[in-house]
């Protein structure tokens, strides 16, 4: 059965001949994302081991699309939600090595190859997020491909270095072989992504200066219902996240030891014992804490201070959302976040002297913070503006998608 070029573009969709036009048909009636149950969609991440700031974002991108497939490299289902619990959840060959798990990291070099494994012929609508490899997964050539970017992979870019200092020396080596060969295929496969999505001005800089590509920024989703305004200006200063080096959890923990302020560390990572070693006696480490724990002590904290560079940064807007103010560090998502003196301040210098002359500044005005203040300007970064805005970029999307292939269809040749 042949069309001629002056197919109407109802008989366009009418059309069932063939896989292709059969999907083309699902996303041209796919009107609204409140319409696209229709659509099969594929949410790739690069791998479930934890539930952070990224896992979230998958989170909300299925309820967005409850019939959504979820592929990833490695899973470690003890360590995500009971919501990921419930999805379809596909594995790569990783899966199976022993130890997986926990030293999926160490797998960098074949990462490549197993997501290039993943058949997503079936698929109308593909989702990556990315920060590991995601976006490289290869897609039907009619199919829309929104990758939900978070970071170019730090580890061969920007982060190469503090990365490899870290590695005993057969890993410096391996990571100098290969990191070459990996940065050349993360360019390469840039271009399998019909639209970049940026979780922060820093990021869509990143994404330009690597990858040449525009993008979209949409901030990512914080769950700023699950926190509450706390009584009083607080009674400590708070560092919560994990405990490794680029973080710069030693800046909070000597400022706090040089001011004679009270400082409770949550988290773990392998600084701890070099931190417990410079803290004076008003500094206290919880380790690693449940979230209702770090939820009260957010609510609790003087404010919450942030010294390293995050690409955005939940936890800012998680204190903010408990009406505490933020003392971070002038670089990265906290410009955008930390963006004004009514909810924070930010510091130009990376260095302990900085953070104790802007805790200074902070305690001389600290009586006239209005936590309701603070938290209403958390709210613009809730989980129900970042599915509004999600849900309108990728209904536009689905209709320039659904309107380009209709149109070559009907330019086909009889």
């Amino acid at each position: 059965m042949t069309f001629k070029a002056t197919t109407s573009l109802s008989d366009a969709r009418a059309y069932l001949g063939d896989a292709p036009v059969m999907a083309k048909r699902r996303v041209a009636e796919a009107g609204s994302v409140k319409e696209t149950r229709q659509l099969r969609v594929a949410i790739v991440h690069y791998w479930l081991v934890s539930m952070r700031g990224g896992e979230k974002v998958v989170e909300e991108l299925c309820r967005m699309f409850p019939q959504a497939d979820i592929f990833t490299l490695v899973c470690n289902r003890d360590r995500i939600s009971d919501f990921l619990k419930t999805r379809n959840i596909r594995t790569s060959f990783l899966q199976k090595i022993p130890g997986a798990q926990r030293h999926y990291t160490k797998m960098l070099p074949l990462m490549p190859f197993a997501l290039e494994q993943f058949d997503l012929q079936d698929y109308d609508l593909v989702l990556s997020s990315e920060s590991g490899p995601a976006k490289g997964i290869i897609t039907r050539a009619d199919a829309l491909h929104v990758c939900y970017c978070h970071s170019p992979m730090r580890y061969i870019w920007d982060q190469f270095h503090v990365y490899r200092h870290g590695l005993p020396w057969v890993g410096r080596a391996l990571m100098s072989v290969t990191a070459p060969m990996l940065r050349a295929w993360d360019v390469t496969t840039s271009s399998r992504v019909d639209v970049f999505v940026a979780n922060s001005d820093y990021v869509a800089n990143r994404i330009r200066r690597f990858y040449d590509r525009d993008s979209i920024v949409i901030h990512p989703p914080v769950a700023t219902d699950d926190f509450s305004v706390g009584k009083g200006k607080g009674e400590f200063y708070l560092y919560a996240g994990q405990l490794t080096a680029y973080k710069r959890p030693d800046i909070a923990v000597r400022a706090c030891t040089a001011a004679g302020r009270k400082l409770i560390v949550i988290g773990e990572g392998e600084q701890l014992p070099y931190l417990k070693s410079i803290a004076g006696p008003t500094v206290q480490f919880l380790g690693h804490q449940p979230f209702d724990v770090l939820r009260d002590h957010l609510s609790r904290c003087r404010a919450l201070l942030f010294p390293g560079t995050e690409d955005f940064g939940i936890l800012p807007v998680e204190a903010m959302a408990s009406g505490r103010p933020v003392l971070a560090f002038d670089a990265g998502g906290a410009r955008e976040t930390v963006s004004s003196p009514q909810v924070g301040f930010r510091f130009a210098e990376q260095t302990t002297e900085a953070l104790l002359e802007t805790m200074a500044a902070f305690e001389e005005g600290e009586d006239d913070i209005d936590p309701q203040a603070i938290r209403a300007h958390s709210l613009k970064f809730s989980s129900a503006v970042f599915r509004n805005r999600m849900a309108g970029l990728i209904e536009q999307q689905l209709s320039t998608h659904a309107d380009r292939s209709v149109d070559a269809f009907n330019r086909r040749p009889v």
